[in-house]
């Protein structure tokens, strides 16, 4: 019996070298899910061990593949590493054709927020199920991994996308402001974090005795600089 466990979490475009190349946890152990089952540590230990052993990673699909043709069964992607840690199954991947129409929607979509959640398609190979109500109906101990899926939904709320790289390796100028608006702006370089906040400083400086639209951004700066410090 194949099932598919959906979960949200954080995951991000990362700051790997490679455009699209993003990372987060397909699965988070201990949380129960829509389905009522929870994944424990050590369930995914053989399955990555024997895809190791093949030199390959389960497929990264979008939705699970499940739409009205074949090529919705192509993979968006390919996983680069995958691991448990002491949260859950950590994945890094990238996504392919980044110049194409299916490929930068994709992109776009998971920068943007919206497609920002995870889901495990596997099958069940070792569990024990909740003699009472308030136990989950499977607790999961070993599974067999075939893929890990971007998903616009989820039924474990805990696993998601927490960065992703942009096309362009760099935030664009709107980004930078609606990170520092929001408090969300990422972790920085000691170099970059200088130049942002010398930058930032002149700005409010200059800006001053000059009301206009670049107080607001220097506003920000100022409400958000404690972000950069290290």
């Amino acid at each position: 019996m194949h099932n598919r466990s959906i979960i949200e979490t954080e995951f991000k475009f990362s700051d790997g070298d490679q455009p699209g190349t993003f990372e987060g946890y397909g699965s988070i152990f201990g949380n129960v899910d829509s389905h009522g089952d929870v994944v424990v540590k050590g369930a995914f230990r053989d399955t990555l061990r024997d895809w190791k052993n093949k030199g390959k990673l389960p497929k990264m699909l979008l939705q699970h593949g499940m739409g009205f043709s074949n090529s919705d069964l192509l993979p968006i992607g390919k996983w680069d590493h995958m691991e448990e840690d002491e949260k859950g199954l950590f994945v890094r991947g990238h996504l392919f054709g980044m110049q194409s129409e299916t490929g930068q929607r994709v992109y776009e979509a998971m920068k943007a927020g919206e497609l920002d959640q995870m889901s495990i398609g596997y099958k069940a190979l070792d569990f024990s199920l909740g003699k009472k109500p308030s136990e989950p109906y499977r607790t999961l101990k070993k599974v067999d991994l075939w893929e890990v899926s971007v998903v616009t939904f989820a039924s474990n709320q805990l696993a998601s996308i927490s960065s992703v790289k942009s096309e362009a390796g760099e935030m664009t100028i709107r980004e930078m402001e609606r990170a520092l608006c929001n408090g969300t702006l990422p972790p920085l370089s000691r170099t970059e974090a200088k130049a942002l906040v010398a930058g930032g400083f002149k700005t409010m400086k200059s800006e001053r005795d000059a009301p206009d639209d670049g107080d607001e951004l220097a506003e920000f700066i100022r409400r958000n600089i404690n972000i950069l410090k290290t």
